[in-house]
């Protein structure tokens, strides 16, 4: 497998996919088929289904012995051909002059897929008389009952113009008709009714599909390295090749891409790239065609791990098939985002700006044409190659440049080469990579410019082994390289003024960082290392260390940014996992920072890392945990390390602040009290002073020997999700069936927190978000919550509610094996146990099962989803307070086991 991104240089000499011979086999399917009449309709259906099916067969035969998909496409193609030509003959003979079949989309391309849409228009004369519209409809109907799924339309020239005029995609489908049967000059009335000097000028063409192609990457985050790309439609995608093509046919009347080599505007080394691009992606789509029986163009995770082992890729020590075939894939479609930019800039400057211009100086090396950034003279990058490091800063010092010229990045990839060894050790190219990251604008274009055009690749050599890397799980929702670019882009959104809005409190910190390019820094190999074997943290640490030296950092900053890299996880897993409510664990956690500015690195570095890791993992129950962390954290920072906060001013500060708002409030301090003396110190440091001024409030005025359960749900919370408040009379089996039934309605569960009082009830509250993981708002939605755990916990006979809900398609393609660990939480007296499992509905509710059948008191739950996976903390006890001995988390162990494994 290759380490390192490079891409190739204008003169490559890789050779373009080979082309198959005819096949041969499709002069018997046409004898086959002229011998077919409609003399008994069901035979004539059967001898055509028949016909289609071996052909199909044969196809799927020839895609296994790896013959060269382009043979297949188009042999595809000419089948269909075949079968649509002869059943129009048999079905309207008698207007064979009148109407014309004609292949639109892809299919007029020449190209079908195993289950591609096969799309083909009737073009009509323009009588008003229909004499062949029941002819018309037996074929069609007759198209269906052999198996092909027609898109058909009927229209006449007129009705063709109409609708291109109106709609830029119908236009596109028409611009590659090919005629299948019929008369050639109607087609060729139709072509000549839709030349560019009629409708669709090639300006207002080109600007019509480069707007279709921003909105279609918009659809997928404007990236091509999503979990499961689509082949066709993500960006570096099949389509974007197709939007090259047809701007070339409007404006040049290309019919190949190779005409673009003669017309100028590729190399023949970037045709070889680009058809090894399109034979790729091509083998993969048809590959997923014949997998699946259906026209499926997404690259789903079941589909991944059958395709790699189909095209002979093999587990290796570090990396997986399945992570080397995508790698593959997103390295290719990262060739295919390159020509695309440059041909469609190479075509804006042809059709939209053919009259020469006169570029304008930006400095000795560079000047701007047409708004783009261009290399003075050819030989810029031979005479001063640290010039290809200052193309970077020019483009971040001038924010109006749409982009680098094709000429220029062509010239760039061609002096690739120079990036050596002796090119990275040249302190002027240290000075000018650190004058990048501190640029006040632009950074985030430039370092992904850096990554497409390959230089970071070079500079960086670690970087250019993760560029296209995937993990094959769900929480990573982008390549290595991609999401890292994501983490450096959330960094520079806290910088940048525009942008305050989304994290005030985060960009005012962000801008009292000494330096923030250590952030940034920090950003870039804080996942490096990931692919090698071993911890990519530790891994990671010694790469930036070195890097940040050789940059001429001084030895502090180096051993901050490798400090950030090393611990990049550490905030995020101890918010998440520990009892951050704590004393104790905000005091190790403080100890394991150190000052201050560590901190504010720190987080800052986490909120962007895990925003960069998933769309769906940042929500503002995590946001609002954080900095709650964040907050405690600093307290004790600022207290000193010497003398930590104790639990007893902590419960007595809270308190003070829980008493304020109740007074605020009205309600009487008799009540308070009241309510108060059967709360332990363990409830008053779980909770914060709004939770318990809330829960004062419900609870004041209640009779203490009423025994019906208090259900409450607070729509808005300072923790970022929806409140529930449980107030019943103690017993083992609630937590189970709370679980059940908030799992059962679709709820994810954040955190649940178990509280026992002193008068034989319990204080449970669960923190919930919706699937879509937004917060509780539909007081209809309220009511049901309440109600559903009111009769759930009203039963005292009644068995747990089962949950029926299936696990998500993605969840179910992966196996966690289940690991169960302990710990003591001796200052406590509880046990702490932490479980990975696989993530599915009803997973909290069989823990809880299991802890009423083993008599265990669970006292608190951290319920953790990283993608598939479950990672919770349980605090537990036994029945009387106490730890867990190891009989009894052997007992437990085991039952749990049991009930998982068997519901996996």
């Amino acid at each position: 497998m290759n380490t390192e991104y490079i891409p190739a240089d204008a003169d490559d000499t890789a050779s373009a996919p080979e082309t198959a011979r005819v096949w041969d086999a499709l002069a018997g399917f046409k004898d086959r088929l002229a011998a077919i009449t409609l003399a008994v309709p069901a035979e004539a259906i059967a001898a055509f289904r028949a016909t289609l099916d071996e052909a199909d067969q044969a196809l799927k035969a020839r895609f296994a012995d790896d013959e060269p998909v382009e043979a297949l496409v188009r042999d595809r193609a000419q089948l269909v051909d075949l079968v649509l030509t002869r059943a129009w003959v048999l079905h309207t003979a008698a207007h064979a002059g009148e109407l014309a079949l004609v292949a639109v989309g892809g299919y007029g391309r020449g190209e079908l897929h195993p289950c591609s849409d096969i799309d083909v228009m009737v073009l009509l004369p323009k009588s008003e008389g229909s004499p062949w519209q029941s002819d018309l409809e037996r074929f069609l109907t007759f198209l269906w009952d052999i198996g092909l799924e027609v898109g058909h339309s009927v229209r006449t020239i007129d009705d063709c113009q109409r609708e291109s005029l109106a709609d830029i995609s119908v236009a596109t489908t028409l611009i590659e008709a090919r005629l299948l049967a019929g008369p050639e000059l109607l087609l060729t009335a139709m072509k000549k009714a839709l030349a560019a000097d009629h409708i669709w000028s090639a300006a207002d063409f080109y600007e019509g599909k480069v707007r279709e192609q921003q909105t279609r990457h918009l659809r997928f985050h404007d990236t091509g390295y999503n979990l499961e790309p689509n082949v066709k439609a993500s960006p570096g995608g099949l389509r974007d090749i197709q939007t090259i093509a047809w701007v070339a046919k409007r404006h040049f009347g290309a019919e190949t891409l190779d005409e673009l080599v003669s017309h100028g505007f590729l190399t023949a080394a970037e045709l070889r790239k680009l058809k090894t691009a399109q034979s790729f992606l091509w083998k993969i789509r048809f590959a997923l065609h014949v997998l699946t029986g259906r026209r499926e163009d997404r690259l789903l995770f079941d589909h991944q791990i059958r395709l790699a082992r189909q095209f002979g890729y093999e587990d290796a020590t570090y990396t997986l098939a399945v992570e080397q075939f995508m790698q593959r894939y997103y390295r290719t479609v990262m060739d295919i985002s390159l020509l695309n930019e440059m041909l469609l800039q190479l075509f804006s400057e042809a059709i939209l700006n053919p009259a020469p211009t006169t570029p304008a100086p930006l400095n000795p090396r560079f000047q701007m044409r047409n708004e783009y950034l261009e290399v003075a003279s050819d030989d810029v990058f031979m005479r001063q190659p640290s010039a290809i490091l200052e193309l970077f800063q020019v483009l971040c010092q001038n924010p109006d440049l749409k982009g680098v010229r094709a000429a220029t990045i062509r010239s760039l990839q061609r002096h690739l080469w120079l990036i050596d060894e002796e090119f990275r050790q040249n302190p002027r190219h240290h000075r000018l990579f650190l004058e990048i990251l501190r640029e006040p604008e632009g950074v985030t274009r430039a370092f992904r410019r850096m990554n497409l055009y390959g230089v970071l690749g070079r500079y960086v050599p670690a970087f250019g082994r993760i560029v296209g890397r995937m993990q094959y799980d769900l929480f990573h929702a982008y390549t290595v390289d991609a999401h890292t670019l994501f983490v450096l882009r959330n960094l520079r959104r806290l910088a940048t003024p525009r942008f305050e809005h989304e994290f005030p409190k985060l960009s005012v910190l962000f801008h009292t960082l000494p330096r923030p390019e250590l952030g940034y820094l920090a950003a870039l190999f804080h996942d490096i290392a990931k692919g090698r074997g071993g911890d990519h943290s530790e891994l990671g640490a010694v790469d930036a260390e070195a890097f940040c030296l050789e940059q001429g950092l001084s030895r502090y900053d180096a051993r901050l940014v490798a400090w950030l890299v090393r611990h990049h996880l550490l905030l995020s897993v101890t918010a998440q996992k520990k009892d951050i409510t704590d004393p104790e664990v905000v005091n190790e956690f403080a100890r394991r920072v150190g000052d201050t500015t560590h901190l504010d690195y720190l987080y800052v570095l986490t909120v962007a890392d895990v925003r960069g890791t998933n769309p769906k993992l940042w929500n503002a129950w995590k946001a609002s945990l954080f900095e709650e962390f964040f907050e405690r954290t600093k307290r004790a920072l600022r207290r000193g390390l010497e003398s930590p906060i104790g639990e007893a001013e902590l419960i007595a500060e809270t308190q003070q602040e829980a008493r304020e708002i109740l007074t605020r409030d009205g309600v009487p301090a008799a009540e308070v009290n009241r309510v108060w003396k059967h709360l332990t110190g363990a409830y008053f440091l779980r909770h914060t002073a709004e939770e318990i001024a809330w829960h004062t409030s419900l609870l004041a005025g209640r009779d203490p020997f009423d025994e019906e359960p208090l259900i409450a749900v607070r729509q808005e919370t300072g923790r970022g999700g929806t409140a529930i408040f449980s107030y019943t009379q103690r017993r083992q089996h609630a937590f189970a069936r709370a679980t059940a039934v908030l799992d059962q309605m679709g709820l994810t569960i954040l955190d649940a927190r178990i509280t026992p009082t002193t008068n034989s009830f319990s204080i449970d509250t669960y923190l919930v978000l919706e699937d879509t993981g937004g917060a509780i708002n539909d007081r209809t939605r309220v009511h049901e919550i309440e109600q559903g755990l009111l009769r759930s916990l009203r039963d005292e006979a009644g068995s747990t509610l089962t949950v029926t809900r299936r696990a998500p398609r993605q969840v179910r393609m992966f196996t966690t094996p289940t690991q169960i660990t302990w710990s003591d939480d001796d200052r406590n007296q509880r046990t702490v146990l932490e479980l990975v499992a696989s993530d599915r509905p009803g997973l909290l509710s069989e823990m809880g099962k299991v802890f009423v059948r083993e008599k265990i008191q669970l006292l608190g739950a951290r319920i953790v989803t990283v993608g598939e996976r479950a990672e919770d903390v349980f605090y537990v006890a036994d029945t009387i307070d106490r730890a867990l001995d190891g009989a009894a988390r052997a007992r437990v162990e085991a039952a749990l086991r049991a009930a998982l494994d068997q519901r996996a």
